[in-house]
């Protein structure tokens, strides 16, 4: 077990090193100058050559590569270009918005496709089956920027339940806390509880057609017992799957969803240094994302060896 995990985070390195690699190319490759942003629309060609030279962009790209490569193994990511700031001390500044707002979007994907899944599933070719599965369609469909105006229009500006924008941090109180958080989260888990919902009901409903399942039926076991104890129990393994590409998932919702309710994390700060052209900060922030995602992959495949003894490692 120990030897496999070990192959399991080496095996992580070279897919960094790539993506770091691919990210750092594709920002000096594409059009734009981000000290031509910096200066402004009326600096001179010597002003904007001056900051070149400042930043460091005026270097070759395998020297601008191998200063940039070298930080980031003292674990120092740099300094933005645009914010003027340690980018550490940026995205610890961002954090807890975007952890906040993932957490609170799983949370209501999960609470509300499994027993979806599960009731569409024992609902087979019933109009609550079309209906469940009906949503799930129109939840992969719709854009999410499209749930969230459209969510902001109903619920904060017609209505007025909601905020329409804008975050308070949980030292701020626990009640706005929340309370400007149900939006973003809830347009965010759309899709999610359409993804989970769909595998749900299609591992669940493959499990009800096992022997052990009529068995407990002819022991008269109450069907509750038998969905959710005996038929999602034997289902969770490509569940389980699911939930964690989602969350490896969030990191482009997120991205969308922060702009739209303007609230200030690292996808918000993404679009931010996107615009601005600030290399050094889009790139710490696709490589945290990259890791995130590496993570989460390696955790689901942990999660198989230690849970499903059929696999050899």
């Amino acid at each position: 077990m120990l030897g496999y995990i070990l192959r399991r985070l080496l095996a992580t390195i070279p897919v960094l090193g790539i993506v770091a690699v691919l990210v750092f190319l594709m920002l000096r490759l594409t059009p734009g100058d981000p000290a031509a942003v910096i200066a402004g629309d009326n600096a001179t060609t010597a002003q904007i050559e001056a900051i070149r030279a400042k930043l460091g962009l005026d270097q070759p790209i395998i020297t601008q590569f191998g200063i940039w490569a070298g930080n980031l193994l003292h674990g120092n990511l740099g300094e933005s270009f645009f914010f003027k700031k340690s980018i550490g001390e940026l995205i610890l500044g961002r954090i807890e918005p975007t952890l906040s707002l993932a957490i609170a979007t799983m949370l209501i994907a999960v609470c509300v496709a499994i027993p979806l899944g599960v009731l569409a599933a024992y609902k087979h070719g019933s109009w609550i089956d079309r209906i469940v599965m009906g949503f799930s369609v129109l939840g992969f469909s719709v854009p999410v920027f499209v749930i969230g105006y459209l969510l902001i229009y109903v619920f904060a500006i017609t209505l007025g339940w909601f905020p329409v924008q804008g975050y308070q941090p949980i030292s701020g109180g626990f009640g706005g806390f929340i309370q400007r958080l149900i939006l973003p989260a809830v347009t965010l888990s759309v899709i999610y509880i359409a993804l989970i919902a769909r595998m749900t009901r299609a591992s669940v409903l493959e499990v009800l057609s096992e022997d052990y399942i009529r068995t407990a039926r002819a022991k008269g076991q109450v069907e509750r017992k038998i969905l959710f104890r005996h038929a999602l129990k034997n289902a969770a393994v490509p569940i389980v799957t699911v939930v964690g590409i989602g969350i490896a998932l969030l990191i482009g919702g997120v991205v969308v969803t922060e702009s739209v309710f303007a609230i200030p994390g690292l996808g918000r700060l993404t679009v931010d240094a996107v615009l601005a052209r600030d290399y050094p900060t889009i790139q710490a922030v696709i490589l945290l994302f990259s890791v995130v995602y590496v993570a989460i992959n390696l955790g689901i495949d942990l999660a198989y060896c230690l849970f499903d003894p059929r696999i050899k490692y």
